[in-house]
Formats: structure tokens, C-alpha cells, sequence
């Protein structure tokens, strides 16, 4: 099979986490865990690019995320597997609490930083 062949029938890599386009094993069991672990998680399935299959992005209620590849078939399973809402990202977009997340953990890290350089 073609390099260009295997790219446009939608063949999956092997260490992308898919299967034909469905979530891996370990995949899934991390996404099962994390959901386990934290509160009030939400799914937003973000669409194929030129670089990736397609994505899942969970977000717990304080805004923590995490972003795992599912391919189309494993998104669609997501929610029923998982029990959780799921959102696509392109009609309701990232929720603020993600975002509000990211900004406490830039600063936390700005700050360790400078608290680093003090103590040289």
C-alpha cells in the first residue's frame, strides 16, 4: 500500500491510540480512571485534522482536563461507555473553567519559577 494510499483510505498508526477507529484498550482504561477520579467530567469531541484523528477532551468540574485520540467510532461510544455528557467542541466550544484551569496553572508556574530564581 502506498504511503499516499494508506493516508487517504483512513489507516490507523499503530502508537496513535486507535484501532480501527476505536478507542485502545489502554486508552480506554485511562479515560474510564480519569472520569472515576474526578468530578463532574464532560466530553467535548474535537474534529480530524491534517495532524490527528479525532479527539476527546475530558474537563472536570475545577477545569482539569485531559485530551486523548478516538478516532470517529470510539467518539460516538464515548459518552454511553463513559456515562458522561458529550459536547461537540465546534457547536459549544471549550467551557471557561478549562480555560480559567490553564490561567491558575501559568501562574502557579510563573511563580515556582521566580521562587526558583530567589533562591539562587
Amino acid at each position: 500500500m502506498s504511503l499516499l494510499k494508506r493516508f487517504r483510505s483512513g489507516a490507523t498508526r499503530v502508537g496513535s491510540g486507535l484501532r480501527a477507529g476505536f478507542v485502545e484498550n489502554e486508552d480506554a482504561r485511562y479515560l474510564a480512571e480519569w472520569v472515576r477520579t474526578h468530578t463532574g467530567v464532560e466530553g467535548y469531541v474535537e474534529p480530524k485534522t491534517t495532524v490527528t484523528d479525532v479527539t476527546v477532551v475530558l474537563v472536570a468540574a475545577d477545569g482539569e482536563w485531559t485530551r486523548r485520540i478516538v478516532g470517529e467510532r470510539g467518539a460516538r461510544r464515548l459518552a454511553g461507555d463513559l456515562r458522561i455528557p458529550v459536547y461537540d467542541v465546534g457547536k459549544t466550544g471549550y467551557p471557561q473553567r478549562m480555560r480559567d484551569h490553564d490561567a491558575r496553572q501559568r501562574i502557579a508556574r510563573r511563580r515556582s519559577f521566580e521562587d526558583e530564581l530567589r533562591d539562587l
